[in-house]
């Protein structure tokens, strides 16, 4: 699917408007962080933090405007637990008031043997299902996410999520030639949407280069791309 000129400016300004929120609410922080994958990262993104109204709100409307601009068609959104709960929740909101309302299901980590029973929450999970995160490090909870939603005979159409690290996926202890959001893309089939990416970020460090120590973080969050980048 093209994208013209004036939609990639509009993605570009919704991409550097959220990372500013996302530095602003305290979610993206600089310093030295090790990675799921034991690497050191300049950077680390915690969707936890946005932790009051107000934030969940305006992520939820990052999220709506990503979605729709992406042209992604979908039949329902689905949160995998525990993160993508209140995200699938509250994107479905924010999709209902901008004129697409759609059902939302989400997953329990354990199996309740009362009341309704099962791990499903939420309406029937049917048609063409769009998973919603905050970011993919290994892929794991996509294919999970996969899994439970084929064996309800639903289909997994995309994925949504806040924030791509376009970064090498590692397998076996050992980094790989592509991240896990291209895994998901080119071996699982799924079409994936995010907000922003690293590249964004990049865009976003670089224009503010006076600003304090944002051009010490530039450098930084450049020479780790440069080491575990993955190209586009």
């Amino acid at each position: 699917m093209s994208i013209s000129g004036a939609q990639q400016e509009q993605n570009d300004q919704l991409a550097q408007a959220f990372v500013q929120f996302a530095v602003d609410a305290g979610v993206l922080r600089f310093g030295e962080f090790k990675t799921k994958a034991g690497r050191m990262s300049p950077y680390f993104f915690n969707a936890g933090l946005f932790d009051d109204g107000a934030k969940m709100a305006h992520l939820a409307e990052f999220y709506a405007k990503a979605i729709v601009a992406s042209g992604m068609e979908f039949d329902m959104v689905f949160g995998p637990a525990y993160k993508g709960i209140p995200l699938a929740a509250t994107v479905a909101v924010e999709l209902a008031r901008v004129g697409k309302n759609v059902p939302f299901a989400y997953n329990r980590k354990e199996a309740k043997d009362h009341g309704e029973g099962g791990t499903l929450v939420g309406a029937p999970l049917r048609g063409r299902v769009l998973i919603i995160d905050d970011v993919m490090s290994a892929g794991t909870a996509a294919r999970e996410s996969i899994a439970l939603i084929q064996a309800a005979g639903a289909t997994p159409h995309a994925v949504a999520i806040a924030l791509d690290r376009q970064e090498k996926a590692t397998e076996n202890g050992k980094d790989v030639d592509h991240s896990a959001v291209q895994y998901v893309r080119n071996q699982l089939g799924l079409q994936v949407c995010a907000i922003a990416t690293l590249s964004d970020l990049l865009s976003f460090l670089g224009s503010r280069g006076g600003e304090g120590d944002m051009a010490q973080h530039h450098e930084r969050v450049l020479a780790y791309r440069q080491r575990y980048g993955v190209n586009d």
